[in-house]
């Protein structure tokens, strides 16, 4: 085990020096002067020049990431252009935020895609079938934006039984937060349980016909036994690859639902580095970003190893 982590994280190295050159390089190229943005379009040329001095736009591109990435290796991810404060100190506040509705958006994903994708595995080409494929290509077609508005619209401004944004952490008041986390989970993790359904569907019909279930039936097994002790189990290896991919994703990409619903997060703090062109906060939101999907991936492969006992961490299958 210990093994396999050094190895892992010795080989997120260079994937990360990968990405925090490919996003500093694609940052820099994105069109406007971070300087005008700070200034106002009426600063005059050598209030600009000095400003681009300041923030050190005025020396190469090798030069500003090595600078960079040297603060970087320190803990410094560097001031935002808009407001000066620190950029860790920024993600740092809008983390648990992002956390919270991933957490909760993953929970409903899994709650609701297991179930409906066994029973649809095993009831093939009956009316559960039929209607958990139904709810699988709906949720895959509805778009983000439009369901979280129709809850908004419905459950806020027609009922009045949940608020229809902002947030609280749930340690300093859980009623309240999971009472404005409801809808903006909803909204996230219906859509992630598609996905995630059509995934467990396809891995428990193919496991149902492997040789093993059929032995387990053969020997007499109740039925519910075979299934979830056997069959889903086996089957879960595929899902929980999918299911790693899109925790990854949703921590940097909750932009869309964080802003519909007025959450404080990552996703905003990216958002809006893009429309002020505070470049340096929007570097910082990309490597942690990138880390975040190191680590899960990382958890994945441990995962692995808990659900299927042939899987080795140190290298390959085992004999059985």
């Amino acid at each position: 085990m210990h093994r396999f982590l050094i190895r892992r994280l010795l080989l997120a190295i260079p994937i990360l020096l990968l990405v925090s050159i490919m996003s500093f390089l694609l940052i820099h190229l994105i069109p406007g002067d971070p300087a005008l943005v700070i200034l106002g379009p009426e600063a005059p040329p050598d209030a600009v020049e000095a400003m681009r001095r300041r923030l050190g736009l005025d020396r190469p591109l090798p030069v500003q990431y090595a600078a960079w990435l040297g603060n970087v290796l320190r803990g410094d991810l560097g001031n935002s252009l808009v407001n000066n404060m620190p950029v860790t100190k920024i993600l740092m506040d809008r983390l648990p935020a992002t956390v919270h509705l991933t957490v909760g958006a993953f929970l409903v994903a899994v709650l609701v895609a297991v179930p409906v994708g066994v029973v649809s595995a095993v009831r093939r080409a009956s009316l559960p079938d039929y209607l958990g494929t139904l709810f699988a290509l709906t949720g895959l077609s509805v778009p983000n934006f439009w369901l979280g508005i129709l809850l908004i619209l419905y459950f806020s401004v027609r009922l009045g039984w949940l608020p229809a944004g902002g947030f609280v952490p749930l340690w300093e008041d859980p009623g309240r937060s999971l009472l404005l986390l409801l809808l903006p989970v909803l909204t996230t993790g219906l859509r992630e349980s598609a996905v995630v359904t059509r995934q467990v569907r396809s891995s428990m019909l193919e496991v149902l016909h492997a040789d093993y279930v059929r032995t387990a039936r053969a020997k007499g097994l109740n039925e519910r036994v075979v299934i979830y002790r056997h069959a889903l189990r086996n089957a879960l290896i595929p899902v929980v690859t999918v299911s790693g991919l899109q925790v990854a994703g949703l921590m940097g990409g909750l932009i869309i639902t964080e802003t519909i619903f007025a959450i404080p997060g990552v996703g905003r703090v990216i958002l809006d580095a893009i429309l002020t062109r505070d470049f340096v906060t929007l570097q910082g939101a990309v490597l942690v970003a990138a880390v975040s999907v190191v680590l899960v991936n990382i958890l994945v492969d441990i995962l692995y190893a808990l659900l299927d006992p042939r899987i080795r961490l140190d290298g390959g299958r085992g004999a059985g």
